[in-house]
C-alpha cells in the first residue's frame, strides 16, 4: 500500500489521486451489495424455468409441477399406488414441509426480483419486447399464486427494507393481475427502441422463441382466465371473457408452452419424466378411465381415441383406474392384466419405466409441456356464451375446443402411442358426429359437455385451472338446468376416509411456504387463520358468491 500511495502523490494532485487510488480499490474489492446490470436476455430463460420446476444453487423445484404433483390428486388425475394417502384424502401440508409451497417460492423469490430488474433493465435500455415479456408472465404469476394460497402478500412483496409482511385480499390480487396483463399488451406493441424478434429468442428460446403476437395471446388468456373464474360473484362479466378468449389463442400454433433441452444435466428433464423418477408412484384414477372409456354416464359407451395419448392402458388393451385413498385396490380390479400400466408404460406394479421407451405425452423426459391453449380458452368461451344464454355459439365453441385438443395431441405427441391407435382426421369426424358427445340440438348442451371435455382436454398439464375450476363448483354442485352434478360420476373420498386434519371437509387452498412465513411472518398467519389446521379447507374468496 505505501508503494501505492507513494506512486500516486508522486503526481501532486490529491484530488485526482485519492479518486484513482478509490477506483483501484472498488475494482480490486467490489461491493457485494452494489448492483450489477446484468444481460436480461440471461435472467429471462431462468424465470421461464421458474414456471415449471426451477433447477439452480438457488432454488431447485419452484414451480407448478413437484406441487401439480401433489394438487393432482385433489381433483383425480391420478391417485397414489398405495392406500391413504395424505393428498389422496385431500389433506394439506403439515409440520415444517415446503410442499405445496412452490408457486409461493416461483413467484417470490425464484422470479421476483429478477422480473423487477428485467421491467426495469428493460425499460432502461428500451427493449419494450423483454419488459411486456416480463410483465406478461407477472400476471400469470399473481393469478397462480393467488388461486393457490388464497390472500397473499401484495402491496409490500417486493419492499427490501421489510422483515414481515402483510396479507392482502384476492379480490386486490385480481386487480393486480389485470393491470400487468394490460401493461404487457401495452408494451408488446410496442415496435420503437431496441425492440427485436432475434434478440428476444435469446432469452425466449425454451418457450415462445421470441414470437411476440403469442405473448400477447398469452396475456389475453390469462385475462380471460381472470374473468372466467369469477362466475360465482353477481359482477361476472362474461362479455369481458368472451373477448379475451377470442384475443388469445385460437389456433394449435398460438399454444405457449414451455420447453425441456432434455440434454442433462437434471434439471434439463422434465420433474415427471422417467429420468428424475418423480412420477413413478402415480396411477390414472378410475374417474378420468371411466370417463374416456364409456363408463361414465355423460359419455355413455363412447370410448375416446385420447385415451391413447394421456392414460395408459392395462396389459388387456382396455382402460381402467383407482379410487383415492384405496391404493392399488385389487379388490376391485382382481386381475392384474386389468391394471393400468404407469404412466411411463411399466407394469402397475412396478414404479419404473420399462426398456426401450414407451412413454407418452407430458410424463417424456423433455415433452413440450403445454401452459396456456387455444382448445383451453375455447372451453372458457363455451362456457361464458352458455351463461349468457347463447347456446348455438357456446356449442360451436364447445366443437372447436374439443376438436383443438385432439388435433394438439394428433400433432405434439404421437410419441410411443401404437400406429393403430393415432388420432386422425376422420377420428376426429366422427368423435364430433356422436350426438352422445357433441349434441346436435344446442339447447341439449350443458355445463356438464364443457365441464368435463375442458377436464379431458387439460388433463395431465392443467392442473392448476382444471383445480380451479372444480373448487368454482365445489366439486359436486349441480347444474340448475338438469339438477345433476357438472362434474358427473364425479366422487369425494368418503368423508371417514379424508384427512383427519380436514374435520370430514373439502380441500379449497395450500397454507404459504413454510420456509418463510411460519418462521418469519406468524402473527400475519395468525391474522388470517392460517395457523388453523384445518386452514387449507377454508373457501376461496372468488369461489363464493
Amino acid at each position: 500500500m505505501k508503494k501505492i500511495f507513494g506512486i500516486c502523490m508522486a503526481s501532486g494532485m490529491a484530488a485526482l489521486l485519492l479518486g484513482s487510488c478509490s477506483k483501484q480499490i472498488d475494482d480490486a474489492y467490489l461491493n457485494p451489495n452494489a448492483e450489477t446490470v446484468k444481460p436480461i436476455e440471461q435472467l429471462l430463460p431462468g424465470i421461464i424455468d421458474n414456471m415449471t420446476c426451477s433447477f439452480s444453487a438457488a432454488g431447485t423445484n419452484y414451480g407448478t409441477t413437484q406441487d401439480g404433483m401433489y394438487l393432482g390428486k385433489y381433483i383425480q388425475f391420478w391417485v397414489q399406488n398405495t392406500a391413504s394417502n395424505q393428498y389422496d384424502a385431500l389433506g394439506g401440508v403439515i409440520g415444517n414441509s415446503d410442499l405445496l409451497g412452490n408457486v409461493w417460492a416461483m413467484h417470490y423469490y425464484g422470479q421476483g426480483q429478477n422480473l423487477n430488474r428485467v421491467i426495469q433493465w428493460g425499460s432502461e435500455q428500451e427493449k419494450w419486447d423483454y419488459v411486456g415479456v416480463a410483465y406478461a408472465i407477472r400476471a400469470w404469476s399473481w393469478l397462480t399464486l393467488t388461486n393457490t394460497y388464497g390472500e397473499v402478500i401484495l402491496k409490500e412483496a417486493f419492499n427490501t427494507n421489510l422483515r414481515v409482511f402483510k396479507y392482502d385480499t384476492q379480490a386486490e390480487v385480481y386487480d393486480e393481475v389485470r393491470r400487468n396483463a394490460h401493461l404487457a399488451i401495452e408494451f408488446l406493441n410496442r415496435t420503437d427502441g431496441n425492440v427485436s424478434q432475434a434478440n428476444l429468442a435469446i432469452g425466449d428460446k425454451y418457450m415462445n422463441e421470441g414470437d411476440v403476437n403469442k405473448w400477447k395471446k398469452f396475456a389475453y388468456g390469462v385475462l380471460a382466465r381472470s374473468y372466467n373464474q369469477l362466475s360465482n360473484k353477481a359482477d361476472y362479466k362474461p362479455d369481458s371473457v368472451i373477448k379475451y378468449t377470442q384475443l388469445a389463442a385460437t389456433t394449435n400454433a398460438e399454444n405457449t408452452y414451455a420447453k425441456f433441452s432434455n440434454a442433462g444435466p437434471t434439471g434439463t428433464f422434465h420433474f415427471w419424466g422417467p429420468q428424475r423418477a418423480n412420477f413413478g408412484v402415480q396411477r390414472q384414477s378410475k374417474f378420468i378411465a371411466d370417463l374416456m372409456s364409456g363408463v361414465n354416464e355423460m359419455f355413455n359407451g363412447v370410448n375416446d381415441p385420447r385415451a391413447w395419448y394421456i392414460l395408459r392402458e392395462n396389459p388387456n388393451g382396455t382402460f381402467k383406474g383407482f379410487r383415492p385413498t384405496y391404493g392399488l385396490e385389487t379388490a376391485v380390479l382382481p386381475v392384474a392384466n386389468d391394471r393400468p400400466n404407469n404412466f411411463w408404460g411399466g407394469l402397475n406394479a412396478v414404479t419404473t419405466a420399462p426398456t426401450p421407451d414407451t412413454v407418452r405425452y407430458v410424463y417424456q423426459n423433455g415433452p413440450a409441456f403445454p401452459i396456456i391453449t387455444a382448445c383451453e380458452m375455447k372451453f372458457v368461451e363455451a362456457e361464458a356464451q352458455y351463461r349468457k344464454g347463447q347456446k348455438g355459439l357456446a356449442l360451436a365453441a364447445y366443437r372447436e375446443g374439443i376438436r383443438l385438443s385432439m388435433d394438439m395431441l394428433a400433432t405434439v405427441y404421437p410419441k410411443n402411442v401404437p400406429e393403430a391407435r393415432k388420432i386422425t382426421s376422420g377420428m376426429i369426424t366422427s368423435y364430433l358426429a356422436d350426438t352422445r358427445v357433441v349434441p346436435a340440438d344446442p339447447n341439449q348442451l350443458t355445463l356438464s359437455h364443457i365441464m368435463l371435455q375442458k377436464y379431458i382436454a387439460l388433463y395431465g398439464y392443467g392442473v392448476y385451472e382444471t383445480w380451479t375450476d372444480m373448487r368454482r363448483f365445489h366439486y359436486t354442485d349441480t347444474e340448475t338446468a338438469t339438477g345433476l352434478q357438472v362434474y358427473r360420476g364425479f366422487e369425494l373420498p368418503p368423508v371417514d376416509r379424508r384427512y383427519v386434519n380436514n374435520s370430514g371437509k373439502v380441500v379449497y387452498r395450500c397454507r404459504p411456504r413454510y420456509n418463510s412465513e411460519y418462521l418469519y411472518n406468524v402473527d400475519e398467519l395468525r391474522r388470517i387463520g392460517a395457523l388453523d389446521l384445518d386452514y387449507h379447507t377454508k373457501e376461496m374468496w372468488y369461489t363464493q358468491p
